[in-house]
């Protein structure tokens, strides 16, 4: 079976983390060596750069200094941790890719459409998903779960870089990916977000089944 590249894109509190360790779990059961992955993050010097800027140490150089320093952690992601693991033969599940820095910095950012266009090539280098799942959900409601998750856990954590922006910014973001996911409809699967935990597993099964029934089959 051909290894596969599929990437999990949404606004923040959506599920996706659950998500990927849930399609990870149902994929094993069907034989298919998976690893979960998560942007930026996904190895030593990424999570360190993640750290930064999810801590909003980057945020008053601007969101052209933040899509720079995004690409560069993708970079290593993709050649240390992504083909690696995609020429071993084995699928891998990301939490975050390249769309995050579109609807992000690009489309809530502002910057140029051409600047993000150069720094994806040079991240990628043409290691592009097979497919993009797109848990879309209202914002309210996602940091109402958020909120109800932390409290069951009682954590109390401070919002990060991006959390602490206002609803209208989240609706916008929504918007983006959701713009985005009509341009690419061939890449791009949308999940409705609004579902429990269980239901949204059926659901993104169900269309990682559909997309790759053959392979399955075989």
């Amino acid at each position: 079976m051909q290894a596969r590249f599929i990437t999990f894109e949404g606004g923040e509190g959506v599920g996706k983390s659950t998500q990927i360790q849930r399609l990870v779990a149902n994929l094993n059961k069907r034989g298919v060596e998976a690893v979960r992955t998560r942007e930026p993050g996904g190895t030593p010097r990424a999570e360190a750069i993640r750290s930064f800027l999810l801590q909003g140490k980057s945020e008053e150089w601007g969101p052209s200094a933040e899509a720079i320093l995004f690409a560069a952690a993708r970079l290593d992601h993709v050649n240390a941790m992504i083909r690696p693991n995609l020429e071993s033969d084995k699928w891998v599940l990301s939490d975050r890719f390249h769309d995050s820095t579109r609807a992000y910095q690009g489309l809530n950012g502002g910057v140029p459409t051409k600047l993000i266009g150069a720094l994806e090539q040079l991240a990628l280098d043409g290691t592009t998903p097979d497919m993009t799942l797109l848990i879309d959900m209202d914002p309210e409601l996602a940091f109402e779960r958020v909120r109800k998750r932390a409290a069951e856990d009682g954590l109390d954590l401070p919002p990060d870089r991006y959390e602490k922006e206002n609803l209208d910014w989240h609706r916008q973001l929504r918007q983006n990916f959701l713009d985005i996911a009509k341009r690419e409809t061939e890449r791009f699967v949308v999940i409705d977000g609004n579902k429990s935990a269980n239901d949204l597993e059926t659901a993104i099964w169900a269309a990682v089944e559909e997309r790759f029934a053959d392979e399955f089959e075989n």
